[in-house]
């Protein structure tokens, strides 16, 4: 599949456990999000706008998505969360549908918008890549079935700070409020870790969650 139709089977809600090991504290922070997932056509208004921005033509747009997430990491402070949302649009390769650039209209490092490269693998995963002044990073998003999707992502600090994770992300049920039929065995479980003293930087998605 394209990056388009990967959107649209990732369309819906879903619940995130993410796994994220601070390297240089040679600790792990667990986490649970809520996402929402609605697609959006390539003549949507904000796919329009965020590709003005950076300067190309909308018409090379195929698409893009509205995503919405809350939830929590377990070093938050009192009253802190992670609850936000922001609109990406897909612009493919001429050449090559399965590659192309993923622009958002906002990043994680920066409150600026921000353009990545993607790409489908062989194994139908969407591979992203993105650089900042500051970082870098690189992800993996994959099914395992319809309602059970996977994340792997690793971010280089150029300071030396480097981080990865890894997300169980289940669909849920917009009827009862419950996951889909993915098996919950197959997803961690969160649990409290105890922070160091050091507050280590939060790192979402080039999605935004």
């Amino acid at each position: 599949m394209d990056a388009m139709e990967f959107f649209e089977k990732s369309a819906g809600k879903w619940r995130s456990q993410r796994t994220t090991h601070h390297l240089a504290f040679r600790r792990a922070e667990m986490g649970d999000l809520e996402i929402a997932v609605e697609t959006l056509g390539p003549k949507a208004d904000r796919v329009v706008e965020i590709c003005k921005y950076h300067d190309i033509d909308p018409t090379l747009a195929v698409g893009g998505a509205l995503v919405i997430w809350e939830g929590s990491m377990a070093w938050d402070k009192e009253g802190e969360g992670h609850s936000s949302e922001t609109v990406f649009a897909i612009v493919p390769d001429p050449d090559n549908p399965k590659k192309g650039r993923m622009l958002r209209e906002r990043g994680y490092a920066e409150t600026v918008p921000v353009a990545g490269r993607y790409e489908m693998d062989d194994d139908d995963g969407l591979v992203l890549i993105t650089e900042y002044e500051t970082m870098s990073a690189r992800e993996r998003f994959w099914f395992v079935n319809p309602n059970l999707r996977l994340r792997s992502s690793t971010v280089k600090r150029f300071g030396g700070f480097n981080t990865a994770s890894f997300c169980s992300e289940t669909r849920i049920n917009s009827e009862n409020g419950e996951n889909g039929s993915a098996d919950p065995d197959s997803a961690p479980t969160p649990t409290v870790a105890t922070a160091p003293k050091a507050t280590a930087p939060q790192f979402s998605s080039l999605l935004g969650w």
